[in-house]
């Protein structure tokens, strides 16, 4: 199951897991994508029927990708509107939440893999963006502790840290932080690039390629890592 496999990294990420031959199902809020099914993370009623759902359909699971997340916000934190606040730390961190712990009793019997998407704002300070960056961390704070929790029955649990990606999604927040900060967005997306030391983004594709990665036989022996995607982030500030 790829969580938010709709758009973006999670349907990068679930089409390199059916080229590599897994059985494939995802999960998204906006049913335009045609997911497999329709599911708010921030909702346990709509996780748990899920959950139900995958049992009946697929008789359990193997490999569970944490993907759904929103940007959330941009705004200094004096600023910031805390509805918005909430709603971001609800979705990217208790959907992972959510999903994993009605996930776990499959995952159990299969000796499975988690693997959660966090980012590199998990790893450094993102100013503006608060809300975001408590969410990503505390996923690998999760990761490290489910891996701990998991381990002894075999169930192993990673998080990859994407970098800038290049898409849509990315262009939202360079124009939402040019608007908050009053730089263009040109310059911000060069700022963006130089932060990094291969001087470029990422591709949705190398995320899902690290995914493929960890949930394969070849990371047998890999839990409780964090695996950043980002060509060397060097800074987060553009």
């Amino acid at each position: 199951l790829v969580t938010g496999g709709g758009s973006g990294i999670g349907k990068a990420i679930a089409d390199a897991m059916k080229h590599a031959g897994a059985r494939v199902v995802v999960c998204d809020v906006n049913d335009s994508t045609k997911p497999n099914y329709v599911c708010d993370v921030s909702k346990s009623s709509d996780v748990t029927a899920m959950f139900a759902a995958i049992e009946r359909d697929l008789g359990g699971l193997d490999i569970l990708v944490n993907n759904v997340g929103v940007p959330g916000p941009t705004a200094r934190v004096d600023e910031m509107d805390a509805d918005a606040y909430d709603e971001c730390v609800r979705i990217n961190l208790g959907g992972t939440f959510r999903c994993t712990k009605a996930a776990v009793p499959m995952l159990l019997k299969t000796r499975g893999s988690i693997i959660n998407i966090s980012t590199s704002a998990g790893i450094f300070g993102y100013p503006l963006r608060s809300p975001y960056v408590a969410a990503k961390w505390g996923i690998i704070g999760l990761t490290k502790s489910w891996a701990m929790e998991l381990g002894a029955e075999g169930v192993r649990v990673n998080a990859i840290c994407p970098g800038s990606v290049s898409g849509p999604r990315m262009d939202g927040v360079i124009e939402r932080e040019a608007a908050a900060t009053g730089v263009t967005a040109q310059s911000l997306r060069t700022g963006y690039e130089n932060q990094v030391s291969l001087q470029t983004f990422v591709d949705a594709t190398d995320i899902a390629a690290a995914a493929v990665f960890l949930s394969s036989p070849a990371a047998r022996f890999i839990s409780g890592q964090v695996l950043p995607v980002d060509g060397n982030i060097e800074t987060m500030r553009a």
